[in-house]
């Protein structure tokens, strides 16, 4: 079943972030993060399966200067005991659905260099490779 998020699911969300994305986070975090969602722009679904989150998308509305409107895809994991079952594809209909529902025509996402089984997967869904860069960071 794909729903969208509650605040009981974010320790199992949390589980996912840290084995399946290499994201270390508290809980307490992600609980925040759930609680100031703007559904005017976000959404994250859950993939639920065996009373237990399979998986989950963060899709938001991306809204630059020089090109239309897009859903970027903020984060997309599937636990290791529920990859290739079909969670992934659904939670990526999910977010589709909830673009075109809002006027979005396009979808876009990065992917870290190293996660090529994600690659093939994204391919797969009909997603283009569009380029290659580098992300920058610098912390305030």
């Amino acid at each position: 079943m794909i729903r969208k998020i509650k605040s009981t699911d974010c320790e199992e969300v949390r589980k996912i972030c840290i084995e399946e994305l290499g994201y270390e986070c508290e809980r307490s975090l992600i609980e925040a993060k759930v609680r100031e969602l703007d559904e005017s722009r976000e959404v994250v679904f859950v993939a639920e399966t065996d009373n237990r989150i399979a998986g989950f998308v963060h899709v938001e509305r991306y809204n630059v200067l020089y090109i239309e409107d897009m859903a970027n895809i903020l984060g997309l994991a599937v636990s290791k005991d529920y990859q290739r079952r079909g969670f992934g594809k659904e939670l990526l209909q999910a977010a589709e659905q909830w673009a075109r529902n809002n006027g979005i025509s396009v979808i876009r996402l990065n992917s870290g260099m190293k996660r090529t089984e994600a690659h093939k997967f994204y391919r797969a869904m009909d997603f283009l490779d569009e380029k290659d860069q580098k992300r920058f960071i610098k912390r305030l």
